[in-house]
């Protein structure tokens, strides 16, 4: 009778060989290629959207006869830095506040208007304060652990209506694998651990769905200052 344990391991066959090294060809060129082929599409469609409102004399294809992808971002940076710099002036202020008040008498137009101002000086405005700390909180119910990230001290009504023990704190909890939304969560901070991970740690942890830790070789303890 054959002892299994004493059987020589089958070698790979050429085959599963190839098999193996075709599929890690894969995970390495998969991602490069999609990044390579969104910045080339990207590229492509702001030279669509800006190239036809630049003058022909300034279009480089006039000169060299071919069309060069990525001139339209080029030129777009150009102009934003231009309209930025002149909005700082007192008069690019006074142009802005005249136009606003012109768009102010406008009902569809304002709404938009404001809407896409809104969120632009969301995204793009550079504050003061960003996320302070990655926590843990029980959400979305006792014994249901989440990441979050505390942003600020809740201030206002918000801080005395609710009567809790200690002062709230706003702690947002990101979704996965989308950590841009999420839910605005107010917790005593009693009821908040803080992880010694960083935001950014807590971030890719939250990206790859619990796949990435801060400390690949002993996940159970947090990534050391030296290697941070």
């Amino acid at each position: 009778m054959n002892d299994p344990l004493n059987e020589p391991l089958r070698r790979p066959t050429i085959l599963g060989r190839l098999r193996s090294s075709f599929l890690t060809g894969i995970v390495v060129i998969a991602p490069i290629a999609l990044t390579i082929w969104l910045l080339w599409t990207f590229a492509g469609w702001v030279d669509g959207v800006v190239l036809p409102l630049v003058p022909v004399r300034m279009n480089p294809e006039k000169y060299i006869g071919i069309n060069l992808r990525g001139v339209g971002i080029i030129f777009f940076l150009l102009f934003t830095i231009v309209v930025g710099w002149m909005a700082k002036g007192l008069l690019g202020r006074s142009l802005l506040r005249f136009a606003e008040s012109l768009v102010d008498q406008l009902p569809v137009v304002r709404s938009v208007y404001n809407g896409v101002k809104q969120i632009a000086e969301t995204v793009f405005a550079q504050t003061e304060r960003s996320f302070e700390k990655a926590v843990l909180v029980e959400y979305p119910r006792r014994g249901i652990w989440a990441i979050g990230f505390i942003s600020t001290d809740a201030k206002g009504e918000i801080n005395e209506r609710p009567q809790t023990m200690s002062p709230l704190v706003s702690v947002f909890v990101p979704t996965t694998p989308n950590p841009t939304s999420g839910f605005l969560l107010f917790f005593p901070k009693d009821d908040v651990l803080e992880l010694e991970m960083t935001v950014e740690d807590a971030a890719k942890l939250v990206i790859s769905a619990g796949l990435v830790y801060p400390n690949a070789k002993d996940p159970t303890r947090p990534l050391p200052h030296a290697a941070r």
